[in-house]
């Protein structure tokens, strides 16, 4: 079974739209059943962003990404996994055969942050066999949004069904040791300021549909994507982040926020180097040739779309085109075929893995006020509501 340990590397890159990806479930291949879904998940996420800390609650569920692939890098740097964030947390699918030291490297991480942000991450795992078992689908592909970014797509309800499981059951990671000697926390970046859209009426829209229903998944993710398309323009008009309103935040505060949870605690070397790269940035990116490429790549490679089974997505839109999505969106909740909930905001937040400064940096891309966070809270409500119309 060990041949299967670079299935997700092997996988084709699908240059076409989404929609039409959509389209052909044959693009999609079954995850192999000795892989396991990993999730972290901030425990106690909605208090912590109603207390002003969702840049905390944001970095810390960026770490946790950078913690697996660091961790990958350094134990199998051939494997490539599939990995997705979610503002509060993140989920990744792994081959078995990485699984426990990739479980050890979270555990270090969990207590770690709860050390130095006081929070909880939770860690949890279950293996796909187990997902397979319960008949639940779990089938991905990859998408190449442009020259530089290329994600996964899942279809079928398989990570919904595992982080359900693995959530019911998450325990408090105990504290074991404050050694933090061997987390590896390399290309944790989170110096780019709250960004503004381009265009002074537009505002920042997270959204999150889940359709549960695994026959006509494909089918309603594809429309709705269509109306999106059709409303606000494609990936590239959409997108909240541009290059032009790019900038850095060049606070101490920030740095000093960067450094605790990066190392854990204070060095004043590192605050004093960083701060003064990052004023040097400030000019690099506005006069130089190669700083200005730079800010293009960020806004390339910021991952704004997902589907791992449900649809979550960053746009930015005016108020009226919001109001033209919601006509669909509605409708279509209101014949039960999804369950939606969306948060508008003023701006964007971007937390950063860059493993190079060419081509190989991830941002991820989430809402100010909780983003991801706030639009589930509406979700979680509708499905509250809808559960106690079944008693």
């Amino acid at each position: 079974m060990e041949n299967n340990l670079n299935f997700y590397k092997n996988i084709a890159k699908n240059n076409l739209p989404l929609t039409e990806l959509l389209k052909d479930e044959n693009l999609f291949s079954n995850v192999p059943s000795n892989w396991s879904v990993v999730v972290t998940d901030i425990e106690n996420s909605t208090v912590a962003v109603n207390k002003g800390r969702h840049n905390d609650v944001n970095l810390s569920a960026t770490g946790s990404i950078i913690t697996v692939l660091n961790t990958l890098k350094s134990n199998n740097s051939s494997v490539k996994i599939p990995y997705f964030f979610g503002g509060d947390g993140s989920t990744f699918i792994v081959p078995n055969a990485v699984l426990e030291p990739i479980l050890i490297a979270l555990n270090k991480y969990s207590q770690h942050i709860f050390t130095t942000l006081k929070l909880q991450l939770r860690v949890g795992h279950l293996e796909v066999e187990k997902v397979y078992a319960n008949h639940i689908k779990l089938k991905i592909t990859k998408l190449k949004h442009n020259e530089y970014l290329t994600t996964p797509v899942i279809l079928g309800n398989g990570l919904k069904y595992a982080e359900r499981v693995i959530k019911d059951r998450f325990e408090a990671t105990k504290i074991q040791s404050k050694d933090d000697s061997d987390l590896n926390l390399d290309g944790m970046q989170c110096r780019w300021d709250e960004i503004y859209p381009n265009q002074s009426d537009k505002k920042v829209v997270c959204l999150l549909v889940d359709c549960n229903d695994e026959n006509i998944q494909a089918k309603i993710y594809g429309i709705i994507m269509r109306e999106i398309d059709f409303i606000f323009g494609n990936l590239e008009k959409r997108n909240p982040i541009s290059a032009l309103k790019l900038k850095l935040n060049t606070s101490l505060a920030t740095i000093r926020k960067e450094m605790k949870v990066k190392i854990g605690k204070y060095k004043v070397t590192y605050l004093i180097s960083n701060w003064f790269m990052t004023l040097f940035g400030t000019f690099y990116f506005k006069f130089f040739q190669a700083g200005k490429l730079y800010k293009y790549r960020v806004t390339q490679l910021s991952d704004t779309i997902m589907l791992d089974g449900f649809l979550n997505t960053v746009i930015s839109g005016t108020d009226e085109q919001v109001s033209r999505l919601k006509i669909l969106l509605d409708h279509l909740e209101a014949n039960h075929k999804i369950i939606y909930g969306i948060h508008i905001t003023h701006a964007s937040i971007m937390s950063c893995y860059i493993e190079d400064k060419e081509k190989k940096h991830i941002h991820f891309v989430d809402g100010t006020e909780g983003g991801y966070t706030s639009a589930a809270i509406m979700f979680k409500d509708k499905m509250k509501k809808l559960q106690n119309e079944k008693l």
